[in-house]
Order: C-alpha cells, then sequence, then structure tokens
C-alpha cells in the first residue's frame, strides 16, 4: 500500500507533536518531515516533494504559510497543501484558496475529521466549500470585469491628444478646470473645451465617472509607465 507523503510546517513545537503523534499511528500515512516557517516549508517541500503538506497560515508573518503555499503549488503542482488553522478567518482562507489550496483544517478538529481531510485531499475528492466558492466566483468575476475596463480605458487613453492626457493626469489628482488653466498657463475656455472631449472620448458624463474609472484601472501606475516612456 502506497502511503501518503507529509510534510508539516508549524511553529507551534505542542501542535506539531500532536499531529506527528497522530500520523504515525496511520498505516497509510508517514510524516516525512516538519518546518516551523513558511520559508523553511519551501526548502522541505522542493527537497522531499510530499503528497500533502499541512500549512499553517501564521508563522514567520501573518499570511507566511499562504506565501509559502502559492510558491509550493506552482513548483510542484502535484503537491497538494492543506492549510491548518485555528479560526475561521473568512479572508485569509480565502486568500488561501486562490493561492491553490485545497481545503483547510482548524488545528481542533476531531481527529477522525483530520485524517478523513488529509484522505480526501489525496485522492482528489474535495469539494469546494460553497462560502469560498461564492467568493472565489465573485473574485474572477470582479478580475474581469477590471480587464474589460482597462482594455477600454486603455483603447481611449491613445486616443487623447498630449494636452488631453495631461490634462486628464491633472483631472486624476482632483484638480479642478480653473486649477489646471492656472497651473497650465493656458485658458479656462481651452480647459474646459480638452475636458469635454476628454467625457466625448470615454463616453461619461461627468469627471467624477471618469476619475472613478481610473482608479479601477490604476491610473497613476499607467501614467508612470507612459511617462518613463517618453522621458
Amino acid at each position: 500500500m502506497n502511503r501518503i507523503r507529509i510534510i508539516m510546517a508549524d511553529d507551534n513545537p505542542e501542535i506539531c507533536s500532536y499531529f506527528s503523534d497522530l500520523l504515525s499511528r496511520q498505516e497509510d500515512m508517514e510524516l516525512v518531515g516538519t518546518a516551523s516557517s513558511g520559508a523553511e516549508a519551501v526548502q522541505l517541500a522542493r527537497r522531499l516533494q510530499p503528497d500533502i503538506v499541512l500549512m499553517d497560515i501564521q508563522m514567520e508573518n501573518r499570511t507566511a504559510g499562504i506565501t509559502a503555499s502559492r510558491q509550493i503549488l506552482s513548483e510542484l503542482p502535484d503537491t497538494k497543501v492543506i492549510i491548518l488553522t485555528i479560526l475561521e478567518d473568512d479572508e485569509l482562507l480565502f486568500q488561501a484558496y486562490c493561492a491553490g489550496v485545497i481545503d483547510y483544517i482548524i488545528k481542533t478538529d476531531a481527529a477522525d475529521q483530520i485524517l478523513t481531510s488529509i484522505r480526501n485531499a489525496y485522492r482528489n475528492q474535495l469539494v469546494l466549500r460553497p462560502q469560498y466558492a461564492e467568493k472565489i466566483i465573485d473574485e474572477l468575476k470582479r478580475v474581469k470585469e477590471e480587464q474589460v475596463s482597462l482594455l477600454y480605458s486603455l483603447n481611449v487613453l491613445t486616443k487623447l491628444s498630449n494636452s488631453e492626457f495631461e490634462v486628464l493626469k491633472s483631472l486624476y489628482q482632483g484638480m479642478n478646470a480653473r486649477q489646471i488653466s492656472e497651473d497650465r498657463f493656458v485658458s479656462l475656455g481651452t480647459v474646459k473645451t480638452q475636458i469635454h472631449s476628454i467625457l466625448k472620448k470615454f463616453g461619461m458624463k461627468s469627471v467624477s465617472e471618469v476619475v472613478r474609472q481610473l482608479h479601477v484601472i490604476h491610473f497613476d501606475h499607467i501614467a508612470e509607465s507612459l511617462n518613463r516612456r517618453s522621458g
């Protein structure tokens, strides 16, 4: 019988001892290594290439286990990671699922429940828990919407003249038409004409709508990148 090769990462010696004792009494499981930090877990996984990694979330920092999980799964796609946690912190567990972990175990769960979770993970018999499936679907939708917004906005930005682009940057920074006029040493009428042209190209009715859209696509980073290329 093939034994499930497991490594465990947790900075609490008592937890490690408990799991070590529990796993040692299972005929189909073998604890092949332990780590006390996320960084150490990555190194151990590379060397031992286990079937399962039991990974504490909070070790050297609050999300060390999530960072380590993401690294392990990128290098060892056949390895499965199960998060160990004390409390069901929705945000951290959601981040863990997004990193690719297959399940989580509450450290105070009954022994039978812990062992069942490990065996199910090994056999790929897990179904994503509904509350996290819904959150992940929502996140994927949000990312897709941002991608569409980004492509649309980038297309509009390519249609702006240099002066319109500079006015747009000023609007994004919170300046009004009069301030832009004084800053750029041009007439207020000229600035208003440029703003009207910007709104028309974006297909929006107000500056606030355009600015909200620019925040969605992180316009400050785009503008900085364009400035570097032109500089």
